[in-house]
């Protein structure tokens, strides 16, 4: 599965990748995973990819014309190597669809994911309405701009790519509270952390009810 990143700051997803769940993707060669620089798709010596709010106002706004070149320019490629992708097209902004569990499976089926990452005070609409196939937010915050919202998503998508974790079970199970050795916990004395005893038991029956009651299924 593919993940392009569209971003100004492509240190900031290539180092993410350097370890834990999505390093070994990679390395398994289960997910491929490209950060672009918008920065070279924009015209002039000074590569300018923002300018000034039309209407006016505070901050400064991410323009239309390099992203759409970027995404061209993927879309172009796509054809050359004759690949027929089932493909994606997410702005990450706190106005989107939230995403969750559901939405991971849902992107999980799909050969590529194009992510646009905001900056500054914000991208040109027109990116949005004409570029972008779905507006996504992680959550009602606002960020310094959309990296480490694409980053949640493409981690929380790989865990569905079949071979990236261990269990296939994993991504889709029943979450609360978990316990391990010692059974008994003494910060200081006087003093006891006990884990649960149904989880000691050993009644299979007892402990799934109990993880019911405290736990919930994604």
């Amino acid at each position: 599965m593919k993940f392009d990143v569209l971003t100004l700051f492509p240190e900031l997803i290539n180092d993410f990748f350097k370890s834990g769940i999505p390093s070994k993707a990679l390395k398994k060669k289960l997910a491929e995973v490209r950060a672009i620089n918008i920065r070279d798709y924009s015209e002039g010596k000074s590569k300018v990819v923002d300018d000034t709010p039309f209407g006016g106002g505070p901050g400064m706004v991410m323009k239309i014309d390099p992203i759409y070149r970027a995404v061209l320019s993927l879309q172009i490629e796509t054809k050359q190597l004759n690949e027929k992708l089932k493909s994606k097209i997410i702005v990450t902004s706190v106005r989107g669809k939230k995403f969750n569990h559901k939405k991971a499976k849902e992107y999980a089926k799909f050969d590529q994911l194009i992510f646009i990452c905001g900056r500054y005070d914000g991208i040109d609409e027109r990116v949005t309405t004409y570029i972008a196939d779905e507006e996504i937010s992680v959550g009602d915050f606002v960020l310094q701009g959309g990296e480490l919202s694409a980053l949640m998503i493409i981690e929380a998508v790989m865990r569905f790519i079949p071979g990236v974790i261990g269990n296939p079970d994993s991504p889709d199970k029943l979450l609360g509270p978990q316990y391990t050795k010692p059974a008994v916990f003494s910060p200081k004395k006087g003093v006891e952390w006990k884990a649960p005893e149904v989880l000691l038991s050993g009644n299979h029956k007892k402990i799934l009810e109990w993880r019911k009651k405290h736990g919930f299924i994604l």
